[in-house]
């Protein structure tokens, strides 16, 4: 049975999404503030977390940062605005998708199920040439392993940032729409915002930005290439 924490401080919303998500034999704990959501996720075996961004004690963004030292446990976050910013400064955080209320309880199901299978399904990368070694002199990608070596030292990435810059990697120079990028990396039945892309994207950066190196190079009107 999966575990699933939905952090809200409306009643209402949490007695819906728990109503819906119960009725596909999830199993579902509660938080009505930021600060026990955190607490929650961070000693609770979970395989997702729905969070409010507008909550007491600790907001939604404050939660994910936090989540995301430590876990990667898929995040979906629910916000009140449509704001543009708003919605990309999740993602930029680590959440894996976002749902703009008012939302429909079986749209958030779906999004669910197809995150969930995403998560369970060996990308389409890695599941290529398993023991396959990208190496471009001092920037190595271990495809076996999941690991990216720049200059003999480690660099952090989650699993889709992975997936992301090894699908570049290996046409170096070849530029990929961010449609093209979306469909390879996160799939067919991705029902989030294209947006994603660029979040991961500017999150792979600031991670090599520390090192002295940019791997990823934006191609104005067209989309990204990896490039040494």
């Amino acid at each position: 049975m999966l575990n699933v924490l939905v952090a809200d401080d409306d009643d209402n919303i949490r007695g819906i999404i728990h109503h819906y998500l119960k009725k596909q034999t999830y199993n579902v704990v509660e938080a009505e503030n930021g600060r026990d959501a955190l607490d929650l996720a961070k000693n609770h075996q979970l395989d997702m977390i729905i969070l409010d961004i507008l909550m007491p004690e600790m907001d939604g963004y404050d939660v994910c940062r936090e989540v995301r030292k430590v876990s990667d446990v898929p995040i979906i976050m629910l916000t009140a605005s449509g704001d543009e910013l708003d919605r990309v400064l999740g993602l930029e955080l680590g959440a894996d998708d976002y749902i703009i209320k008012p939302f429909s309880p079986r749209e958030l199901v779906a999004r669910i199920k197809a995150i969930l299978r995403r998560v369970d399904t060996p990308s389409k990368e890695s599941s290529k040439e398993q023991s396959y070694t990208y190496d471009y002199g001092e920037f190595k990608i271990d495809v076996n392993r999941r690991e990216v070596i720049y200059k003999g030292e480690n660099v952090s990435l989650r699993p889709k940032e992975f997936d992301l810059l090894l699908h570049m990697a290996k046409a170096p120079g070849n530029v990929y729409t961010r449609e093209t990028l979306l469909e390879h990396v996160w799939g067919y039945d991705f029902l989030g915002d294209i947006r994603i892309v660029d979040a991961h994207v500017k999150k792979i950066r600031n991670k090599f930005k520390t090192m002295g190196c940019d791997v990823l190079r934006t191609v104005w009107g067209v989309g990204y290439k990896f490039e040494m």
